[in-house]
């Protein structure tokens, strides 16, 4: 699936954001700190804000988070880096529940070329619709909030579209933490069958929950009604029943991939999901399984990573290169 098919299922402002937060490279998470202030402003019906006070829920944010950046993206920080001041001022801006003025001096000078002129970039190529332009110099700067962002902001889909900002953010930070990135870039996430959280492979600590980690890939449908999940909380279908597993160890043992592994989990409502119970996906279903996981691996580590060692290993002796393919040799092993 190319950015253009992904846009092409859902062509509105909606998808343009998931390009710009889901698929979107990351050195640094300043992205998702804009992305979280963007919101909150425009889903309060603001259309024109002096930047200053877009940095302040952004600089917040990225205290909030202690988030680290990618490896060596702190090597040479300046001492007038937004970074290097705000864990200077961390300590008392935490303490004031707002930023001092120099950490809000510092993410009004740093926003503008360090993310607001690359945020609607995606593999170079602007996403098909604006959120914001900067009109204005020095402290006149002012942002204007397009109707695209409003569409966006005041959506039915605000709380899930918040929620999937969240995931991406602690997954990215995952991988760039010391310790936990380097198995994550590597190998992959797992998932915790018990919670249905993403985990790193090693420690086991929960990095985000599946259903917020997925549901923008989907478009915010449900996997097997299609329809919108509307706000509704979903549940995480596995799209092959994972009671397969069990059927066929009776018999010889499951020679499938895993069942309870990202590829075959998908979002959808807890009543399309109690009403699936254990049968087998339809064709409707495994074309859009197909098209969610070619949209995952189009995004950056570490879902694309563990998505990728899937097709490669998943099926004894076959590497697959394409999601259709894989899903048919399932259904074969099923059969």
């Amino acid at each position: 699936m190319t950015t253009d098919d992904f846009y092409a299922t859902d062509p509105s402002a909606r998808a343009s954001w998931r390009l710009a937060i889901l698929m979107g490279r990351n050195a640094r998470t300043y992205k998702f700190a804009l992305g979280n202030a963007l919101l909150h402003h425009a889903s309060q019906g603001h259309t024109e804000i002096p930047l200053r006070d877009l940095a302040a829920p952004y600089a917040m944010a990225i205290l909030e988070r202690g988030a680290p950046q990618a490896p060596g993206s702190e090597a040479e920080l300046g001492a007038t880096d937004f970074l290097t001041i705000a864990a200077e001022e961390s300590a008392e801006s935490r303490r004031l529940g707002r930023p001092t003025g120099r950490l809000l001096d510092a993410a009004e000078r740093s926003m503008p070329g360090m993310v607001m002129d690359k945020f609607h970039n995606h593999n170079r190529v602007p996403v098909p619709h604006r959120f914001y332009d900067i009109v204005g110099r020095g402290r006149a700067r002012t942002v204007r909030l397009s109707s695209a962002l409003g569409q966006v902001a005041r959506s039915y889909e605000l709380e899930g579209l918040r929620a999937e900002l969240d995931a991406r953010w602690s997954i990215v930070e995952s991988s760039f933490a010391s310790g936990i990135g380097r198995s994550l870039i590597e190998e992959g996430v797992c998932v915790d069958r018990s919670t249905l959280h993403i985990t790193d492979p090693h420690r086991r600590r929960s990095v985000t929950g599946v259903a917020e980690a997925v549901a923008g890939f989907q478009h915010g449908r449900c996997h097997i009604c299609d329809e919108s999940l509307d706000g509704d909380r979903p549940a995480v279908d596995h799209v092959f029943p994972h009671a397969l597993m069990r059927r066929y160890a009776s018999v010889g043992g499951w020679h499938g991939p895993d069942l309870d592994s990202l590829w075959n989990l998908a979002v959808a409502h807890m009543k399309c999901n109690g009403e699936k119970s254990d049968r087998m996906p339809t064709p409707e279903e495994l074309t859009r399984l197909a098209r969610r996981n070619e949209a995952i691996m189009r995004s950056p580590m570490p879902l694309h990573t563990t998505l990728r060692l899937t097709l490669k290993n998943a099926i004894p002796g076959r590497r697959i290169s394409d999601w259709r393919t894989f899903l048919r040799e399932v259904g074969k092993v099923c059969a």
